[in-house]
């Protein structure tokens, strides 16, 4: 069980909506200094909604589900702060470390801690090349046995997408996409591939995530939203950075876990930048939205009280 803070404790105490957020965009996603005011404007726009923020880290070998300003800032500054999935976080704990977590860990804690949403930018998935790597990403396996309502921008396009939303079908786990039927590639609004199920609002959502209680499920339900289709990286920019970046790996011979952040580095030096904005706009976005949710959640749970 994670330690909540005051704040944290007393919204789920009293039934007011709570979102959680990973921690690995803070310490490990976004470029210093800007990821400290970025953090701390994800969590005042939870709270100026009137939503309690509850930012998850590991702070030296404490799991925590809200952060106070010191813990906060040591997660932005401090370069000895690891990055941790669920399964690194017993290790990490009895270790004594200090970690961001990623949506995997996040998730873990956050159902851990009776926390119904978590926002995110986007998921991880199934890399490129998977026959030859075997690589994919925790966030798939725990989100199929982690109850949480999860809000993303899809998966980004460095992944494979089509194969990615194979393996969320096989391993249960539900995806809507919001008031759209395509899933998106966080960058992009649309990866060209449909969805089955689409949501409009909030309170839709919040009834399907009773229904989901009611049979008893145990995996995630995944909201993907889009970026509106003016604020996604240029497409033709996206593509011709991507084949480059993905050529210049195949080149350099990086493989495996090493790929990822790569690429990410190549779409940030080739776009100047305009990957790290476009980054900030969908994680507003998605916690916009997760507020939203677990605003409609709390008054559904007091509703039926």
């Amino acid at each position: 069980m994670p330690e909540l803070s005051p704040a944290v404790q007393d919204a789920l105490n009293n039934g007011r909506p709570v979102v959680a957020l990973e921690s690995t965009i803070i310490s490990h996603g976004l470029p210093r200094p800007g990821n400290l005011a970025a953090a701390r404007s994800f969590e005042a726009l939870l709270t100026e909604a009137g939503v309690t923020p509850a930012t998850i880290a590991v702070i030296d070998g404490v799991p925590k589900a809200g952060l106070g300003p010191a813990d906060l800032e040591r997660i932005a500054t401090d370069e000895s702060v690891i990055k941790v999935s669920s399964r690194d976080l017993g290790l990490a704990i009895a270790a004594g470390r200090t970690a961001g977590t990623t949506v995997a860990a996040t998730s873990v804690l956050a159902a851990r801690a009776g926390i119904r949403v978590f926002a995110t930018g986007g998921l991880g998935g199934v890399h490129r090349g998977f026959a030859g790597t075997m690589d994919e990403s925790a966030d798939l396996t725990v989100l199929s046995r982690t109850p949480v309502t999860v809000v993303s921008a899809g998966v980004k396009s460095i992944l494979d997408i089509p194969a990615t939303l194979e393996r969320l079908e096989t391993l249960g786990v539900a995806v809507a996409g919001y008031r759209t039927n395509r899933f998106p590639a966080f960058y992009l609004t649309d990866s060209g591939e449909d969805l089955d199920w689409r949501v409009d609002s909030a309170e839709e959502i919040a009834a399907a995530m009773a229904a989901r209680d009611e049979l008893g499920e145990t995996s995630a339900l995944l909201i993907a939203n889009p970026l509106p289709p003016e604020r996604q990286l240029d497409p033709a920019l996206h593509a011709r950075v991507l084949a480059d970046a993905l050529a210049a790996a195949e080149s350099a011979g990086i493989r495996g876990k090493a790929v990822t952040p790569y690429l990410l580095e190549q779409m940030q030096r080739a776009t100047e930048g305009a990957s790290v904005a476009v980054n900030l706009v969908v994680a507003r976005g998605n916690i916009a939205l997760a507020g939203q949710i677990a605003t409609a959640w709390s008054a559904r749970q007091r509703g039926t009280r």
